[in-house]
């Protein structure tokens, strides 16, 4: 069993059907051809999976479908996090029974005005609850979006409670000094980053790799940032364009559309919109990406 997140990793987004539930089929072999471009593993339902917006049950049963299509266990991640600890706990204990150990687990959102100490207490709670050795918990800090991040001291104090049980943390902040204070609070922790941006420089600094949503759509991109070659000023250009879009994870959805041919993977759930500018992003990242360029 490994231990910690580390390496790289795609933060996958979640294709739908007609119907509005998960495809599954097509999330498999996205995951698969992820494998042969050189990723290691895959999150599912985070961020980039549009994980608020799927239940217990939703994300159960894509999980035990991919596992059915053949996808090792050992390479998937799951995002975990709601508001309501005992979902946390039913999703993290139903996972663990069908042998995945990587869970991502956001601190409680919606209420801003809570305490270290409360955030502390919710991972507790999760921890606590779940009571299985087998779990590798990444704690999940994208405060931007959840509107709660999880200071550093708590992300230490929770690694020396439960050691190997608090096996990572993921920060997708884009504040590469908040990179730096969790190293220094919590260096046993296996940080990755979200921001593709700060992928090398956080290699250089200890960190264990991304977790990174760009994999989808530019792995090739990710794999010189990881492989210290060089990439960063056309990395930071691939993320200026998805940033200037409504939504980043419509736009990356868009683009997969344009480059697999799949119409299917344009579909999002509200309040998510699907993008049509999938072909002109495509574009536009491919300029980036060419071979010459490389």
């Amino acid at each position: 069993m490994t231990e910690a997140i580390r390496g790289f990793w795609a933060a996958v987004p979640t294709p739908l059907t007609s119907d509005g539930t998960v495809n599954c089929a097509s999330l498999a072999g996205h995951a698969s051809h992820l494998f042969t471009q050189g990723i290691d593993g895959v999150v599912l339902f985070g961020t980039t999976g549009e994980g608020t917006s799927f239940n217990v049950a939703e994300r159960i049963a894509t999980i035990e479908a991919l596992l059915k299509a053949g996808v090792p266990a050992s390479r998937l991640g799951l995002g975990a996090g709601f508001p309501a600890i005992t979902d946390a706990v039913a999703l993290t204990r139903s996972a663990l029974a069908l042998g995945l150990n990587h869970v991502l687990v956001l601190p409680p959102y919606f209420d801003r005005s809570v305490t270290p100490d409360g955030i502390e207490d919710a991972f507790s709670g999760v921890i606590d609850g779940v009571a299985d050795d087998r779990l590798r918990l990444t704690l999940y800090h994208i405060p931007q979006m959840s509107g709660v991040g999880i200071p550093a001291a708590v992300a230490a104090s929770l690694r020396k409670r439960y050691g190997k049980l608090v096996a990572g943390l993921k920060d997708s902040s884009g504040d590469f000094r908040q990179f730096q204070a969790f190293r220094a609070a919590a260096p046993e922790l296996a940080i990755t980053v979200g921001n593709e941006a700060d992928i090398a420089r956080a290699l250089a600094a200890g960190g264990a790799g991304t977790i990174c949503g760009m994999a989808n759509i530019a792995p090739g991109l990710v794999k010189a940032m990881l492989n210290g070659s060089g990439a960063e000023a056309r990395m930071q250009a691939a993320i200026d364009i998805m940033l200037n879009t409504p939504s980043l994870v419509a736009a990356l959805k868009a683009i997969l559309a344009a480059q697999t041919g799949d119409a299917g993977w344009l579909r999002v759930r509200p309040p998510l919109r699907p993008s049509s500018d999938g072909a002109a992003l495509k574009a536009k990242l491919e300029q980036l990406t060419s071979p010459a360029l490389a």
